[in-house]
């Protein structure tokens, strides 16, 4: 029994230590802390003296890891911040208790090698359960914070950022056998031995994207600007300056990032002009992003019709109201390609279940009104580049990995995210945006364009490799990158998430068999059956 003063410390630690991996994604980005960030926390866990507080300290250090990785969310949410930690939290306590069941005692017994596939397994259900859009998707994930990592990137195009967060799940549990077990100090080797192996055959063994030819890609980030009822003007105005000093570079095309357009193109022909003008000038297509209410008559024949360009296919859904919508534009004006983000960001673009948690509105920089979701993905065909085509992603949407891979799978050569964290400028969260689009770039085998308002704004290669330099949050400028365009399809993106379900697999093959073991442990021996009474005759 736990004294008081002991109950309350392993309360603080176990929040401290569940925060403690933030440390490892940017802007820190100390990528190798990954491979140990958990190891307090499991011993903490392991030491439990019950189920029940096991089950406590790992709601704990789940509140304490949503906490630190979203601090940068403290702006707009304010408190509210805290009982969202609080209920994503939960989602860790079945990794809890497996920790304590499987690593508690003294790894004799086989007890050592099923707690290195399933405790990794089970982080691994924490993490799949959280990327619900509705519980504010895939940002954090452990296997994320690997994004500057070659070897670990190419493990990605085989099973995705989820084989990533296993693996480094895996060698967390294996440290802490090396610790406290010295029974499992051979299959805690294995461990980590396997993990190294793992890692090299695919460095060696799985092909690298097939280069293809290239696409000279322009970013444009305006930069910061000053809130004002004219901010969406002066923010226009400040990328078609920087957008006409890429006259005579001759790019393929240029991109703006989130929100760089106020106003619905139809409601404002004179801004469609003036794009259309600068496609022109500056001899390429602009795919621009739209932030505006739009009018009635467009949205009627929205309706989510093609997927691609050629036949000025969209991706909207039709019902009138706010869109975020990705649009592209030629010397003549709007192409007819648009793409209407789908996965919205919650509180910060709409609220969930509004009449309950309405109330978000007055404490936070929560959505007044809710925006609406566009109703299919997108690929757009790049024009005067008939072997190239797009698929655009909007903000919020390049956390999600089924959202490049189905892209990927539709033929696109670039995948693109128009962002804008202006919102928490000078804090971690730019840095971790932007970290995405490695993971995306190599999971897809497809380079990947990520252009925001006001930084970061970075590009990497089919690989997941940077290519030139990223855009600071202090810059106001448009560069121009070489792009190589990629062939071939990966191993992620031909079989998806396959990591997942071997991972659910595993812990249902174990929850039956404690299932079975439960229940004979519970069932009465038989009685023994009384012999057979026999009758004297004679």
């Amino acid at each position: 029994m736990l004294s008081k003063p002991a109950r309350w410390w392993r309360a603080a630690a176990a929040v401290a230590a569940g925060g403690l991996p933030c440390l490892a994604f940017p802007a820190p980005a100390l990528w190798w802390f990954a491979y140990v960030a958990l190891v307090p926390w499991m011993l903490l866990l392991r030491s439990a003296p019950t189920g029940r507080r096991a089950a406590l300290e790992g709601w704990l250090g789940g509140a304490g890891f949503i906490l630190a990785v979203h601090h940068w969310l403290l702006p707009s949410l304010h408190v509210f911040l805290v009982p969202l930690a609080a209920l994503l939290g939960l989602l860790w306590i079945p990794w809890a208790l497996l920790v304590r069941e499987l690593l508690g005692g003294d790894g004799a017994g086989g007890r050592a090698g099923a707690a290195l596939a399933l405790v990794p397994a089970a982080w691994l259900l924490s993490e799949l359960a959280r990327s619900w859009q509705g519980l504010g998707g895939p940002w954090g994930l452990l296997g994320a914070s690997q994004w500057q990592v070659p070897p670990v990137l190419r493990l990605a195009s085989v099973g995705g950022v989820w084989l990533v967060s296993l693996l480094v799940a895996a060698v967390n549990c294996a440290v802490v056998l090396l610790i406290v077990a010295p029974a499992a100090r051979v299959p805690a080797v294995a461990g980590l031995t396997g993990c190294a192996v793992l890692t090299g055959v695919v460095w060696l063994w799985v092909p690298r994207p097939e280069v293809s030819g290239g696409l000279r890609v322009a970013v444009v980030q305006p930069g910061l600007v000053a809130d004002g009822p004219d901010s969406a003007d002066r923010r226009f105005a400040a990328g078609e300056r920087l957008t006409r000093g890429l006259a005579g570079q001759h790019p393929d095309l240029v991109v703006w990032g989130e929100s760089s357009v106020g106003a619905d193109l139809t409601a404002r022909p004179d801004l469609a002009r003036r794009l259309a003008a600068l496609s022109a000038e500056v001899g390429a297509p602009l795919l621009v992003n739209v932030d505006a209410r739009r009018p009635p008559a467009e949205t009627g024949t929205a309706g989510g019709a093609g997927r691609t360009a050629a036949a000025g296919g969209t991706g909207g859904s039709g019902d009138p109201g706010i869109y975020k919508s990705a649009v592209m534009v030629g010397p003549q004006g709007p192409t007819g390609a648009r793409y209407d983000k789908m996965r919205l960001v919650p509180f910060g673009e709409y609220i969930p279940a509004r009449a309950l948690l309405g109330w978000a509105t007055s404490v936070g920089k929560a959505a007044g009104e809710d925006r609406v979701p566009g109703d299919s993905p997108v690929v757009m065909d790049l024009p005067g580049r008939p072997d190239v085509r797009l698929g655009p992603l909007v903000c919020f949407e390049s956390a999600f990995p089924d959202m490049s891979r189905h892209l990927a799978r539709e033929g696109a050569g670039l995948l693109i995210a128009q962002s804008a964290t202006s919102s928490f400028q000078h804090s971690w969260a730019p840095a971790q945006h932007a970290s995405l689009a490695a993971l995306r770039a190599a999971e897809s085998g497809r380079p990947m364009v990520h252009a925001t308002l006001t930084g970061i704004s970075a590009v990497y290669g089919p690989s997941g490799e940077r290519l030139g330099s990223a855009l600071p949050t202090s810059a106001s400028t448009a560069a121009l990158y070489e792009v190589p365009i990629a062939r071939g399809t990966t191993l992620y993106v031909r079989f998806g998430d396959w990591p997942v379900g071997a991972a659910l697999a595993v812990l249902a093959v174990y929850c039956a068999a404690a299932g079975v073991r439960s229940f004979r442990a519970g069932t009465p021996a038989p009685e023994p059956t009384a012999p057979r009474a026999r009758t004297a005759r004679g």
